[in-house]
């Protein structure tokens, strides 16, 4: 009876409502005025006045980095979860999935 709860699309669904009434019981809560006291919108900096930075961070350095470990953990991943008594099929399908993942590796690391 209860197995239908655990079904992908009812779990979303129930967890978005339980979501929803937390986001507006929280919201009934909520201090209520007309005007903002002065810093209401500024970001905390620990009581300290300090000017907004316009920064522009540059993930050049970061996206080799993320797409290594993104690579490298889904390769592991499937390639530990094929069946040994799959027959050809899947283990064709795991050894084409690696040379997907080392040609992909190939193309971000070489010069």
């Amino acid at each position: 009876m209860s197995e239908w709860l655990l079904l992908p699309p009812v779990a979303f669904f129930l967890l978005l409502v339980v979501g929803f009434l937390m986001s507006a019981f929280s919201k009934a809560l909520a201090f209520k005025s007309d005007k903002h006291p002065p810093g209401k919108t500024k970001s905390y900096a620990c009581g300290q006045d300090v000017p907004f930075p316009h920064l522009q961070p540059d993930y050049n350095e970061f996206f080799p980095f993320a797409y290594f470990f993104t690579i490298m953990h889904v390769v592991a991943l499937i390639i530990a979860t094929v069946p040994s008594s799959g027959g050809w099929q899947t283990t064709g399908l795991a050894l084409l999935y690696l040379v997907a993942a080392i040609s992909g590796l190939w193309i971000l690391f070489r010069k």
